[in-house]
Order: C-alpha cells, then sequence, then structure tokens
C-alpha cells in the first residue's frame, strides 16, 4: 500500500511542473479608441517591414516629393486592411503547430476498497499509461496539409498586397492627372469668362446681340460645372489615397515622378502570359490550397485504418498480488471504414482542381483583354498627338490675330477651345492608358514594382 502512494505522489510531483510550465498566461489587449495616422511630417518608410519580391532598391525622401514606387510601397506597409490581413497569418502558424502536436498520454488510475472477504485483504489500486499511435500514421500527411494551408494564407496576403498596389498606382495617376486638367480647366473657365465680360460690354452698347451672349454663357456655365465636378471628383481621389496610405485626412503629400510605368513589349506579354501560373499569387494560392487538400485526402486514407493506442499498466488487487503487464485497444471498422471523410475529401479535392482551371482560364483572357485595350488607346492617343502640335500653331496664330485686332473674339474662342478639348482628353487618355498598364501588370503577376519607371524621377 506504501508502495502504491509513493507511486502516485511521485508522478504528481513530476507531472505538476510539466502541466504548470506549458499553460499559457491571460493577458487583456483592449481595442484601439483613435484612429492610427500617420502625418506627412512623420511620414517614413520601414523598409525592415517590406517583404515584395523583386522590389529594387529605392530612396525615399517624402521631403522631395512620393513617386509611385513611393506610394505604393507605403501603401502596401501602411494600408490598415493589409494588417489585418497578415494577422491571418499568425493563425495559419498556429493551425500548423496544431497539425505537429501528438496526442497527450492518458494516465488510467483506480482505487479498490475491499469490503470483506477472506484475509489477506487490503486496499488494491491500478496504474494505466496508453498513447493512441493511429495519430503518428496520419501526422505526416496532416503537417503537410497545413503547411500547404500556411503556404495558401501567405499567398492569398501577398494578391491582396498586389490589389492595394493596383489601387494605389490607380489613384497616383488619377491624382496627377486631375491636378494637370485642374490647370487646363481653369484656363478655359477664365477664358469664356473673360469673353463673356466682354461681350456683355458690347451688348449694353449696342454692338452685339442676346442670342450670341446667350450662347456663350452656356458656355462659361458649362466650364463652370466641369471645373465643379472636377474639384469634387480631385477631393475623393485624394481622401482615398490618404485611407489607403493611413495617413491623416487631408494630408495631401506632394507627388513626384513619371505618371505611369514603362510599357513593355509583345514578347515580354507572351512570356509573362506563359509564366501566369508561376507568378500570380493568387494562383499559387489556388495550387497551394490544392495540395493542402491533396494531403488532406490522404490523411482520410491513413484514418480509414483501426485506431490503436497502447501502453504499461500495473497494480495490485485487494489480495495483494502485484502486477505489472501491457494493454492496447483496438477498434474494428466493421461499419465506419472512414468512407464518408474520404469521399467529402476527394469531392473538396475536385472542386478545388475546377475552381483553379477557371481562374486560370479567366486571368489569360483577362489579360489578353487587357493587352488589347492598351493596344487601342494607344493607337488613339498617338492619332491625338499628332494633331496637337498643329492644333496648337493655328491656335497661337489665332491669338496673334486677334490681339492685333484681325480675328473676331467668337473664331478666336473656338479655336481656343478646341485646343484646351483635346489638351483635356490627351490628359484623360494617356491617365487611362497608364491605368491599365498597371492592371495588365497585376493581371501578368509581374512586380508591383514600376520596373525602372522611377529612372527619371524628378521628371513629370
Amino acid at each position: 500500500m506504501r508502495s502504491a502512494r509513493y507511486v502516485v505522489k511521485r508522478m504528481s510531483v513530476l507531472a505538476a511542473p510539466l502541466v504548470l510550465s506549458a499553460c499559457a498566461t491571460y493577458h487583456a489587449k483592449p481595442l484601439p479608441q483613435s484612429p492610427d495616422w500617420s502625418s506627412a511630417k512623420r511620414l517614413t518608410l520601414p523598409v525592415r517591414q517590406l517583404q515584395v519580391p523583386a522590389l529594387k532598391p529605392h530612396p525615399f525622401n517624402a521631403a522631395k516629393g512620393l513617386d509611385m514606387t513611393d506610394v505604393v510601397t507605403l501603401a502596401v506597409v501602411n494600408n490598415p486592411d493589409l494588417k489585418a490581413q497578415r494577422a491571418q497569418a499568425g493563425v495559419a502558424a498556429a493551425q500548423l503547430l496544431v497539425a505537429g502536436l501528438l496526442p497527450n498520454p492518458q494516465i488510467s488510475v483506480s482505487f479498490l476498497h475491499p469490503t470483506g472477504g477472506p484475509p489477506p485483504i487490503g486496499n488494491g489500486y491500478s496504474l494505466g499509461l496508453t498513447e493512441d499511435l493511429t495519430a503518428l500514421i496520419s501526422r505526416g500527411a496532416k503537417r503537410a496539409s497545413a503547411r500547404a494551408h500556411a503556404k495558401q494564407v501567405n499567398m492569398n496576403i501577398l494578391w491582396q498586397e498586389w490589389q492595394v498596389a493596383q489601387r494605389a498606382r490607380q489613384l497616383y495617376i488619377r491624382a496627377r492627372s486631375e491636378a494637370s486638367l485642374d490647370t487646363l480647366l481653369v484656363t478655359q473657365q477664365k477664358l469664356y469668362a473673360a469673353n463673356y465680360r466682354r461681350e456683355q460690354k458690347a451688348l449694353g452698347q449696342g454692338n452685339l446681340t442676346l442670342s450670341t451672349t446667350s450662347a456663350d454663357l452656356v458656355l462659361l456655365v458649362n466650364a463652370n460645372t466641369q471645373l465643379r465636378q472636377l474639384q469634387r471628383q480631385h477631393n475623393s481621389t485624394w481622401h482615398a489615397l490618404d485611407a489607403l496610405l493611413d495617413l491623416q485626412p487631408d494630408t495631401k503629400p506632394r507627388l513626384a515622378g513619371p505618371v505611369g510605368p514603362v510599357p513593355f513589349s509583345q514578347a515580354q506579354f507572351k512570356l509573362a502570359v506563359a509564366r501566369l501560373p508561376k507568378r500570380r499569387p493568387d494562383l499559387i494560392a489556388l495550387q497551394a490550397g490544392y495540395q493542402s487538400q491533396e494531403a488532406s485526402v490522404r490523411e482520410a486514407i491513413l484514418k480509414q485504418f483501426p485506431t490503436l493506442s497502447i501502453g504499461p499498466s500495473g497494480g495490485t488487487d485487494t489480495g495483494k498480488v502485484t502486477t505489472i503487464g501491457i494493454g492496447a485497444n483496438l477498434s474494428l471498422p466493421l461499419f465506419n471504414q472512414n468512407q464518408g471523410q474520404i469521399a467529402v475529401a476527394r469531392a473538396t479535392r475536385a472542386v478545388l482542381r475546377q475552381t483553379y482551371q477557371a481562374r486560370l482560364d479567366q486571368a489569360v483572357n483577362q489579360a489578353h483583354k487587357t493587352w488589347r485595350e492598351i493596344q487601342i488607346m494607344q493607337r488613339q492617343l498617338q492619332q491625338l498627338e499628332d494633331r496637337l502640335p498643329a492644333l496648337k500653331q493655328t491656335t497661337d496664330a489665332a491669338q496673334r490675330a486677334f490681339a492685333h485686332g484681325n480675328m473676331s473674339a467668337g473664331t478666336f474662342i473656338n479655336l481656343r477651345s478646341s485646343l484646351l478639348s483635346k489638351q483635356v482628353e490627351a490628359i484623360r487618355l494617356k491617365a487611362s492608358l497608364a491605368q491599365t498598364q498597371a492592371a495588365l501588370e497585376t493581371l501578368l503577376g509581374m512586380t508591383i514594382d514600376t520596373r525602372g519607371a522611377t529612372s527619371n524621377r524628378d521628371k513629370s
């Protein structure tokens, strides 16, 4: 009897520190009560936090203005939604840890106290230690599934980063083009306003008809409407960019550098399409998800074998007979050989395969569609830019003739308006082309770096 109490006591003494050392402790972490914004004065680029594949070293100086690479990098690092997405990587890492853990061994203890019978009698006890060996069989497949799932989570986060980078580039391009449009529309509004004041004076002197001044008033009103719409749109663009960069509202950091990414050739496009499955993070994530499910199918098949737990046991009965031995528990797979889980795992694998094929087909189709749109816009822009010099030359000559009284105000205003209209069209078309080129790079799984577009940093 003393030996039994001694064994139980020793086991308790040894087990207690092990159990307590593995226990986690609770620490409260309250929610924030205020926005976590940056400001232009303390705008920094934490390079050590940045994990962007193939992003070339790039100097950062907010005081000199942010170019496209600066804006993209800050968006990827500071965007609050991405910070929340990156927390999912911690969940996947924890799941990988769980997949590698073996089930705890189980200790069974029983105590018997006799209430009667022939002597010699005494208290009896039994001790048993068992371990589930089935977990060892499926552990490798389970860990492989968890590793692939962790990769899938990381690739999905990377794809979200690329989406944010794409959005940052579009907002950067839009902000720069809207600034240029504002200059032209203000010039146009001042031109119409000056002409209308001149016509109002002539009308008062009886040298002009009301129908003429009314038509020019409509032009002035339309110019004012276009300018107000652009100002509202520009305000929306800046607030969207500030939010994407996690900056205080109305920060409006100075933007510099080239507006659009560097275009690439048709050979580069074909090569990028061929390498699409190995470059786009969302496709790589689906591949990892399929690999994870492959491992899950293997795990389900391994679990069709009978569960087996084995371990030593010992004790003494009430007749003071001491025993020691080994025991095993084996389930009989008579009614359930894990067929249900195997069927579900295989069906899920089939769904993932078709999902990947559909995404790949869609990605290639979108890439070709976007590439075609770029070719169309490039031709349209080239045609427009070919006509602009002649139109500007004609307008300059008309302005000189108007200044010397050799041309009517209406004719000059029409020429000047036509030039401004084509210049506005060119700016919008350039912005649309640059945004489409940036979208194509994302569709092709290209790096979010601007591919050398910042080599002429200070040119606008």
